[in-house]
């Protein structure tokens, strides 16, 4: 019988396939934001909950509700995320991103 270390010969493997089978599961369920978007999604802004004058200056930029956005690059530490919207680029941050709502597109 083999010495399986620290996590066992097996029981490892499973646990992380079950979780990532259940992550599948959950990404069209319903509602996400813009932050949970991984590189080349895209989703259709559903609503900015954000303060007015930063919801303004985004929708200035693009994100008008009903608008598509494609996830692009991020930066090396992961943040700051560029987004493109009619057809610009624009960088923003984790924290904002998080309240922009997407429904996606079926």
């Amino acid at each position: 019988m083999r010495s399986g270390g620290w996590f066992g010969v097996r029981g490892w493997g499973r646990r992380r396939r079950r979780r990532r089978r259940h992550r599948r599961h959950l990404r069209f369920s319903g509602p996400r934001t813009l932050a949970e978007l991984r590189e080349g999604e895209s989703g259709v802004v559903d609503s900015l909950e954000l303060p007015e004058d930063v919801a303004l200056r985004l929708m200035e930029l693009g994100f008008i509700p009903g608008t598509t956005v494609v996830a692009g690059k991020a930066a090396p530490g992961g943040d700051p995320r560029v987004y493109r919207v009619d057809g610009s680029e624009i960088a923003l941050r984790r924290e904002t991103t998080k309240r922009l709502i997407l429904r996606f597109q079926e």
